[in-house]
This record gives structure tokens, C-alpha cells and sequence, in this order.
């Protein structure tokens, strides 16, 4: 049954600030890129652009995922976990840099004898991508 207004997103189970974990999962390769968070609106966005779009914490607004790096994520498909409190996004990275750090996910660090250690090479200088923030 495809409904056709956005009662959709009254399935998800928004946590009490209303927000739902997002995972960004590369398509092929299935190597998880990052961690977000998306309100109502960010969802809803994300289906109408078919690319990402978040809620970002920090800035306390909605965040078009690459609008300042042009690293935007193609999303191909939105899933949604048994629970309803996890969204999976299915995308094509834009670029090949998915982290703020330059690198090609945010998981570039790995816990080996109680330190984390960086097992990843920053593709691309940060401020070359962002400038002087």
C-alpha cells in the first residue's frame, strides 16, 4: 500500500527531543559512513531531494549534507529498523570524503591496546575543502 500524504513519518519513533539516529551506508560497498540526526523535517526533506539532509546538533538547524564541501550524499534508498527509532540511509557519496576530517568515513578510528588509533589517510586537507572556519 503506497500512501501518498505523510503519515510515513508519523511511524518513526522520534525520540523526546524529536529527533531519530540516521546511519549513511554506502551503496556497493556497504561500508557505514557516518552517524546523523534527523528531525521531521530532515526526513521529509531528504525524500523530496533524494539527497541527505540532517539535523545538525551543533547548528541547531537543518544541513543539507555537503552544503558547504559539495561532498552530498545521493540517497537511493531510506529504510526504516524494526523498532522504528533508527533510519538507514542507502547513498551514493558525492566525492568519496564523507567526515569533516577530509576522510572517506567518520569511523577512522579503531581501539587496539586502549588507545584509538587512526587507521585512515585524510583524503583531502579540511581547509581545503571548507576554507578558514
Amino acid at each position: 500500500m503506497v500512501r501518498n500524504d505523510e503519515a510515513w513519518l508519523d511511524d518513526v519513533h522520534w525520540d523526546d527531543k524529536g529527533l531519530v539516529p540516521a546511519i549513511a551506508q554506502e551503496i556497493g560497498t556497504g561500508r557505514v559512513l557516518m552517524v546523523a540526526w534527523m528531525d521531521r523535517a530532515a526526513l521529509k526533506r531528504t525524500v523530496e531531494l533524494g539527497e541527505a539532509v540532517y539535523w545538525s546538533r551543533s547548528r541547531q538547524r537543518l544541513w543539507h549534507k555537503g552544503e558547504a564541501s559539495g561532498h552530498v550524499q545521493k540517497v537511493e534508498a531510506v529504510r526504516l529498523d524494526c523498532d522504528g527509532d533508527v533510519v538507514l540511509l542507502a547513498v551514493q557519496q558525492v566525492g568519496g570524503i564523507a567526515c569533516h576530517t577530509g576522510r572517506a568515513d567518520c569511523f577512522f578510528r579503531v581501539l587496539k591496546d586502549g588507545c584509538w588509533c587512526e587507521d585512515a589517510p585524510v583524503l583531502k586537507d579540511p581547509s581545503e575543502i571548507y576554507g578558514s572556519l
